[in-house]
């Protein structure tokens, strides 16, 4: 409450300034994301489990994230501190085998899949170690997500540890506008590690039954136990009549253990991981603009973003959790400078006149942030305002394409990447259902799902725009649905106020680097409002 009435009153007091929510000369020179930094798309594409079990659908370009610049000696990496306490027992049967194999054939997937882990997994052993649990349990977000923390399955399940939203809430993950407890490495890690100890009590401390369940639910794994047990069969994993995917899940993490174990019988070199602390969490207070984060701790946003993908928009959540990760090494000098930093300064603020037609959630939408939001910083109770009040919105630091982790333009980026056929845009409407979608245009619901970011259970909104590619046919009939092909027509667009490179790709469902190419601008340049701006659109669907 002390943090809120400070802001409050600096919000009274920036009534009457002017908004320099993009006045270039307000903020100093920021960190671009450079495109060309990141892994291909084809070779985060190989990063698949072996039967393809886990559909990851939402893969992201690793980063190199700087944290120390120690030498890392063999005696003294994270493998070794695994290896020393590993208890499972591994059969060699044919399950494992495979398994294993799969792994041992695919190095660069295995170094892959380990420099992404680099940040947090000295984290999970010492939580595990903590616990007392077993050590194997490190490598479970290596089989759930291959250590993606914005790793989204066809199931809708969510982060490293792969929750679904039930579980995750019922674990202690918030689920909200701002915040998705499920890809936030803390929150994460501590809820798997609940969920872990129940399902383990749950099986009478049979930890390979507890991972079965963890994959399939324990209804699933109690059911084929008790089928087993009035057949007088045994009750063991390896008995147990299960779905395809759950009995390649635990084979998995077994071979993944036998080869951390003797890396050297299967000719394999583990990527070596110091082992020691190299991230913390610290006491933000309340919440903060991302982009001003990360110009505190001195580190590129996309960085800030990759060690802390729980919050979705463009600064932390209002309510909290108030905490971020930060490298050890950035800690002191951000402190200090956080300390300093001065309430109103967290974020950037506009104020806004209302005008007719207007309402909560058109507002909200228009800056990108929430309803409850702008109610509880200008004391509205309901959903009443007035035409020609004036309310005080907070807004993005920095041009929204900058957050490039940020649930919006993650979405941007997956509905742009290229497929076979041509592209067609469909606004839901009324009634619709994937089902129905992948009937009127002959495609599967699971891979409309895929194109935009989605699981084939999730809730269609009205109006949300969905992006399906269809491969050309002859003499095809338009459905019901009016199927078309996409018609590109060349426009000028005048930039309004608010504007950026990702708010108008997004909009016209475009590429920013083709705004680049049509304008012979940059995107570190900002935007400004009347700038006339030559755009190729798809206007099949009346953008």
């Amino acid at each position: 409450m002390k943090n809120l009435f400070s802001l409050a009153i600096a919000c009274l007091f920036l009534f009457g300034c002017q908004s320099t929510l993009l006045s270039q000369k307000s903020h100093p020179q920021r960190e671009i994301y450079h495109e060309g930094d990141h892994a291909s798309v084809e070779e985060i594409n190989q990063a698949l489990l072996v039967d393809g079990a886990i559909d990851v659908m939402h893969p992201v370009a690793d980063i190199d994230i700087n944290l120390s610049d120690d030498v890392v000696e063999p005696s003294n990496d994270i493998w070794q501190r695994i290896r020393s306490q590993l208890t499972f027992k591994i059969p060699q049967n044919r399950r494992v085998v495979n398994q294993r194999n799969w792994y041992v054939n695919h190095q660069r997937y295995l170094d892959r899949v380990a420099k992404r882990s680099e940040p947090f997994i000295y984290y999970i052993v010492e939580q595990l170690e903590k616990n007392n649990m077993p050590i194997e349990l490190t490598l479970l977000p290596i089989v759930e997500s291959a250590f993606d923390p914005f790793a989204y399955s066809h199931g809708r399940a969510s982060g490293m540890w792969q929750f679904v939203p039930g579980t995750g809430k019922r674990f202690g993950m918030k689920q909200n506008w701002w915040y998705d407890g499920r890809r936030d490495v803390i929150a994460s890690t501590q809820g798997a590690i609940k969920y872990l100890k129940y399902l383990h009590k749950y099986f009478n401390n049979d930890w390979l039954l507890a991972l079965a369940a963890y994959n399939s639910g324990e209804g699933r794994v109690q059911k084929a136990v008790r089928k087993n047990k009035k057949k007088h069969l045994p009750i063991d994993f390896w008995s147990l009549s299960l779905p395809k995917e759950t009995r390649a899940y635990v084979p998995k993490l077994l071979a993944l253990a036998d080869i951390i174990k003797r890396p050297d019988d299967f000719n394999v070199k583990l990527f070596r991981i110091e082992n020691k602390e190299v991230i913390a969490q610290i006491d933000i207070k309340s919440q903060l603009d991302l982009a001003k984060a990360a110009q505190l701790a001195q580190l590129p946003l996309a960085e800030l973003q990759r060690l802390n993908p729980g919050f979705n928009r463009w600064a932390t959540a209002p309510k909290g959790p108030h905490y971020l990760l930060l490298p050890k090494s950035k800690i002191e000098k951000f402190t200090q400078k956080l300390n300093k930093l001065k309430t109103k300064d967290r974020l950037s603020w506009q104020r806004y006149k209302i005008k007719n037609g207007d309402s909560l959630s058109v507002i909200a939408n228009k800056f990108h942030t929430s309803t409850a939001l702008i109610r509880k910083l200008n004391n509205i109770k309901g959903n009443q305002i007035r035409t020609g009040k004036h309310l005080l919105i907070p807004v993005a630091t920095a041009s929204l394409d900058y957050y490039v982790f940020s649930q919006n333009q993650r979405l941007v980026k997956k509905q742009n990447r290229k497929h076979s056929g041509y592209k067609i845009i469909h606004k839901v409407k009324s009634g619709d259902t994937f089902w129905d979608l992948a009937k009127a245009y002959k495609v599967s619901a699971r891979n409309i799902a895929k194109w935009n970011g989605m699981a084939p259970r999730d809730t269609l909104k009205l109006g949300k725009k969905l992006v399906i590619w269809q491969k050309p046919a002859k003499n095809t009939m338009k459905s019901s649905n009016s199927i078309e092909q996409a018609v590109v027509r060349n426009i000028t667009y005048k930039v309004r106020r608010g504007d950026s490179f990702a708010r108008i790709a997004d909009k016209f469902n475009i590429h920013i680097r083709d705004i680049e190419r049509w304008n012979k601008i940059s995107r570190r340049n900002y935007l400004q409002p009347g700038q006339l701006l030559k755009l190729s659109v798809d206007v099949t669907n009346s953008i």
